[in-house]
């Protein structure tokens, strides 16, 4: 029960408006996407998130970390960050008119005790079919 209120407290409370529409085939780490060639420059995207570690979930990985091995509580809390600003960072490309990103990185910053900004950035681009 007390896991389960826990899992309650921890979920995100902002809606975000998600980035569907573009393939995940067509964001990469490298900086050209395999088989497609690459038109146009858009410019950096990025998506932006900030999270703070709640009270609740804070005894949770407390009472996790009494009984040893993996605290999902983080994991997922940084699993969840990461996926919102990586949806964040397509949103803002398909609105600049790409159709991919390359170069995607990942980075996160402490900006106070208990709470970590996330950035996923990357190049926006407009790519052709196939090479």
């Amino acid at each position: 029960m007390f896991l389960k209120l826990m899992h309650i407290f921890n979920q995100r409370i902002t809606v975000i408006d998600r980035g569907d529409d573009m393939d995940q085939d067509m964001t990469t780490t490298a900086f050209e996407l395999k088989g497609h060639r690459t038109v146009r420059s858009l410019g950096v995207v990025r998506g932006i998130v900030v999270r703070s570690r709640s009270l609740i979930g804070n005894i949770g990985a407390a009472i996790q970390s009494l009984y040893g091995g993996n605290i999902t509580i983080y994991p997922d809390l940084c699993e969840r960050a990461r996926q919102d600003a990586f949806e964040m960072m397509v949103k803002q490309a398909e609105q600049s008119g790409a159709n991919a990103v390359i170069g995607v990185r990942y980075d996160a910053t402490e900006i106070a005790s208990g709470i970590t900004e996330v950035i996923c950035y990357g190049t926006a681009v407009e790519v052709d079919g196939k090479d």
